[in-house]
């Protein structure tokens, strides 16, 4: 599809692979995109590294990415779907956990903020900031990352003051948040380039 026929079918351009690749199939389609995705986001669960209070997981880079390429609403159901396995004690958390503790602990607004972050990435992602737009690709990765932090820091302020979560619950990650915010540009957009080059035949 060309640039101008994606605008014609009120698409954007480097986004209409999500609008019409899984926002129009069959449910059947649909449900198993979100069992994949929870499969995803298992998975980055277990590359982690102990921090206190949170640890640092590859958690943020398989949400965002899921929001990108599923959509605002398909990415928030997964991620809603992976938390409910989490609160039923399926050990898809970070380092194989699970259970409804996890959700009143410190890692709790970080989990809230998964739902948040994946929303708002897949929102700006059927917006063009997606695909053939690295550095739009980068700032919505960015925005989910920084959103998820947040929330994870509003939550521990209340658990242990607000000076103590900014310390201890934002300002280890701000890093990896800008290496997995490039990172996941990256892959939207050599992803984005691979789908091109599939679809023009090379």
């Amino acid at each position: 599809m060309t640039e101008a026929a994606t605008h014609a079918a009120g698409g954007t351009p480097g986004n209409a692979s999500v609008r019409s690749g899984l926002s129009g199939r069959a449910p059947a389609v649909q449900l198993g995109a979100v069992l994949a995705g929870t499969l995803v986001l298992t998975l980055s669960s277990y590359l982690v590294v102990p921090m206190v209070p949170v640890p640092v997981t590859m958690q943020t880079l398989a949400v965002t990415l899921v929001g990108a390429l599923y959509g605002w609403r398909l990415g928030a159901i997964t991620v809603l779907a992976w938390l409910a396995q989490a609160a039923i004690g399926l050990p898809v958390l970070a380092g194989g956990a699970g259970g409804l503790a996890h959700f009143a602990g410190p890692t709790g607004g970080y989990l809230a903020g998964f739902v948040l972050a994946a929303a708002l990435t897949g929102w700006l992602a059927e917006r063009g900031w997606s695909g053939r737009r690295p550095v739009l690709a980068f700032a919505a990765m960015l925005a989910g990352n920084a959103l998820c932090l947040v929330t994870g820091a509003a939550w521990l302020a209340v658990l242990i003051g607000p000076e103590k979560a900014v310390t201890l619950g934002v300002l280890p990650f701000l890093l990896g948040g800008l290496l997995k915010s490039a990172l996941g540009a990256a892959l939207l957009t050599g992803g984005g380039r691979l789908a091109d080059r599939f679809r023009a035949g090379r």
